[in-house]
């Protein structure tokens, strides 16, 4: 079987997330829960079951609520920011403090940067970070409508932040590292956007055990967020090669049940779960 090229794949996730920021799902055709994969990112056999996010049937307010995300998240961001497409909550998880400096990797739709702007408030900043043009476009719209004016969403790769040394004080993620060909590039920059004693609050799709080379390289479930989910172990070894330290990894069993609702019958829960990730820079 083929080895997918990291450009490669880059471009597939880049498409499949562009036609979601433009069009959604209802458009495309697809269940009321937006895919990750958008329509042309799944193949035919697949295109009525796979979702990156949940159940085919629940729509993005309701699979945020399964997510761990509260009726007052919901009803404190901007109409369109949630696209349904995350695997947790890493805002929660990071426990903000006002004035601080947040970058958020794969910002999408800026649902979580505008969770974030509400916890840093008037004196912090949220920078949202994602390679799909169209989805900067509808972040920038969004926070524009909205009068939000301390978050800014910027174009660049999770590998290559545009964003200065040392500067911020969380970076955060929500289900998109899987989606890197490059993960240890991803940390590693990572840490060097982060100041000292600043932290990582992740959540992401990791494998409980090495994939099979045929979902490794296809490419319609590498952008489904499971083709390319790294083990629970490489992601630690990755963050200690880094340089990270009081690293936590918290798999989320309960999450298998929504997993396997992705694919009905394939039982992907078998092999990948969604995970807490949490590590800290030395000061």
């Amino acid at each position: 079987m083929k080895t997918r090229d990291k450009e490669e794949i880059r471009k597939a996730v880049r498409d499949s997330y562009g036609k979601v920021a433009r069009i959604g799902t209802k458009a495309s055709g697809l269940s009321p829960a937006l895919s990750c994969c958008g329509e042309q990112g799944i193949s035919d056999t697949k295109r009525s079951s796979a979702s990156c996010c949940g159940a085919p049937e629940l729509t993005p307010e309701q699979m945020s609520k399964a997510m761990g995300y509260s009726r007052n998240d919901l009803d404190n961001t901007p109409e369109g920011a949630n696209l349904g497409l995350g695997c947790g909550n890493p805002v929660a998880l990071a426990s903000l403090k006002p004035g601080e400096t947040v970058v958020d990797l794969g910002s999408g739709g800026g649902f979580d940067c505008f969770l974030a702007a509400n916890e840093v408030g008037k004196d912090g900043k949220v920078i949202g970070i994602d390679m799909t043009p169209d989805m900067i476009s509808k972040a920038r719209k969004i926070a524009q409508d909205a009068g939000i004016d301390n978050v800014e969403f910027r174009l660049g790769e999770i590998e290559h932040l545009p964003v200065a040394d040392n500067s911020a004080d969380i970076i955060m993620s929500n289900c998109v590292i899987n989606l890197s060909p490059d993960k240890q590039s991803v940390f590693k920059d990572a840490f060097r956007a982060l100041k000292p004693g600043g932290r990582l609050a992740i959540s992401d799709i990791l494998a409980t055990k090495e994939l099979p080379a045929e979902i490794k390289n296809d490419l319609a479930l590498y952008s489904a967020c499971i083709g390319g989910a790294a083990t629970l172990e490489s992601t630690v070894t990755m963050l200690e090669q880094t340089g990270f330290r009081d690293i936590i990894i918290d798999a989320k069993e309960e999450s298998k049940k929504i997993i396997n609702e992705w694919m009905p019958g394939s039982n992907p829960g078998d092999y990948i779960v969604s995970a807490y990730i949490e590590a800290k820079k030395p000061e």
